[in-house]
């Protein structure tokens, strides 16, 4: 059965959405702005070599999505797209399924004065990105910050990675408060992807 592909141009961000909870009246958020700004990122971000195709391997949040729905969890891929100038955005391209159809969801991560940190425009707000580490060629490890919430992702070039580089993912999370089991593995194949390749 061939699959219904759905193109869209969204500025949100994958499992990132408003935090959970009724905020606290007079709560002040100077620290969580901070978050991200003590987290090491690639120096000289090489954007060539990092663009192409890359595998959700593993995502670290405490998402109410995800700890609802970690049970539906489909293969996620990403396409990057090298931008065309220094002012130019890195253009990401998601693969996923939502509601029993495969969404290509574009997503444009905004230079800032730092080659490994971007923005995501959001309706109501930005979101950080950090590109903490990667080789290029097997692993990349990607901070998202969206108000109070922090999210980790792990990406591949492949669906397998060594067992150090999971072991240091996990704890990279708790360093950030996000305990083992609000570390969510994903598939290794899905719905989208044996769609893709029938086409």
């Amino acid at each position: 059965m061939q699959a219904t592909w759905l193109y869209v141009s969204a500025v949100t961000a994958f499992l990132l959405g408003p935090v959970g909870g009724a905020r606290a009246r007079g709560r002040q958020r100077p620290a969580a702005q901070q978050l991200l700004s003590n987290i090491p990122s690639v120096h000289n971000l090489d954007l060539q070599r990092f663009s192409g195709r890359w595998l959700l391997n593993s995502v670290a949040s405490k998402c109410c999505y995800l700890q609802e729905n970690n049970f539906q969890l489909e293969s996620t891929s990403m396409i990057l797209t090298a931008p065309t100038s220094p002012t130019s955005p890195l253009i990401a391209s998601t693969l996923r399924k939502l509601n029993q159809q495969c969404w290509n969801i574009t997503q444009e991560y905004i230079p800032t004065q730092s080659s490994s940190r971007f923005l995501i425009a959001d309706r109501r707000d930005n979101i950080e990105v950090v590109v903490s580490e990667t080789d290029y060629i097997s692993y990349a490890l990607l901070y998202y910050r969206k108000h109070d919430q922090v999210t980790l992702k792990l990406y591949g070039r492949s669906t397998q990675l060594p067992d150090s580089t999971l072991d240091r993912f996990e704890d990279l999370a708790e360093k950030q408060g996000i305990a083992i089991d609000h570390v969510y593995p994903f598939p290794k194949y899905g719905f989208c992807e044996v769609a893709e390749k029938s086409l």
